[in-house]
């Protein structure tokens, strides 16, 4: 099957190299002829994401603050007069002080806590608010979990409890916005080999163990994130929503390590 998002148009949030998440997310949807803009935060990451969007054909690079209302609202309003409306919206942006992602949750910081939940949940509101506003035929918002949302993971810390937040923040945004046609979900891949995972606290073992231990004995790998993302996004997903979908080769669903691991 070819063409599932011809025609659709949609606004990309997270990409900081070919590694990322969202980056594998925007190949799968532009190979499925969908029409991308992609947003970045400062020029460092700017240099970056435009080659990339570049090589998907999109010239429409938005430099966004999501802590900021003014950078906000320019950014939708650059949209707004480029496009009129869009389709669907990718959300991976999280974040939080790295020295947070080692050591033990009960030393979370006031100001990293709020910081953390900020960025990581109230943005995928506020952006999914700005979004809907211009989906009058209906539309998809997706964002990106992990397991440590509801288990706990070392040192994800105060992680887990944002992207709890997060999920939460998904069920609700679906039902207020389901009479108007768009859907909300969340896709919740294992650990992967990104940037941001880099910054966990014993990452490369939580890789491993996953790998080893998940009933597929795989982690997801980009391609597998992004086709998820299409089925949402497409109209294979017309009646898909306020979920939460694995793509961890089933690691969600153990209670222990497989018997030749213990």
């Amino acid at each position: 099957m070819s063409g599932l998002m011809a025609g659709k148009r949609g606004l990309i949030m997270g990409v900081a190299n070919e590694r990322s998440i969202a980056w594998g997310i925007a190949k799968a949807l532009a190979e499925q002829g969908a029409e991308l803009a992609f947003s970045y935060q400062g020029e460092a990451f700017g240099k970056r994401v435009e080659p990339l969007a570049a090589s998907l054909g999109s010239d429409v690079l938005l430099d966004v603050d999501v802590t900021d209302e003014a950078s906000l609202d320019a950014a939708f309003d650059t949209l707004k007069s480029r496009w009129g409306s869009m389709d669907f919206l990718v959300h991976a942006i999280a974040f939080s002080d790295k020295s947070e992602l080692t050591g033990r949750f009960r030393d979370t910081s006031r100001a990293n806590f709020k910081t953390s939940l900020e960025i990581s949940c109230y943005s995928f509101i506020d952006l999914g608010r700005r979004a809907s506003e211009m989906m009058p035929n209906g539309g998809t918002l997706l964002t990106l979990t992990f397991q440590g949302s509801n288990t706990i993971t070392p040192f994800y810390n105060v992680m887990g409890v944002a992207k709890a937040a997060l999920e939460s923040a998904v069920r609700y945004m679906a039902n207020d916005l389901g009479p108007e046609g768009i859907r909300v979900n969340a896709i919740s891949p294992g650990p992967m080999k990104t940037l941001a995972g880099a910054a966990i606290g014993g990452a490369r073992k939580t890789f491993r163990h996953a790998e080893a231990n998940a009933p597929l004995r795989t982690n997801a790998t980009l391609d597998s994130v992004g086709g998820t993302a299409v089925y949402l996004a497409s109209d294979y997903g017309a009646h898909t929503t306020g979920e939460i979908i694995h793509v961890d080769g089933g690691y969600h669903v153990m209670g222990m390590p497989q018997v030749d691991n213990i």
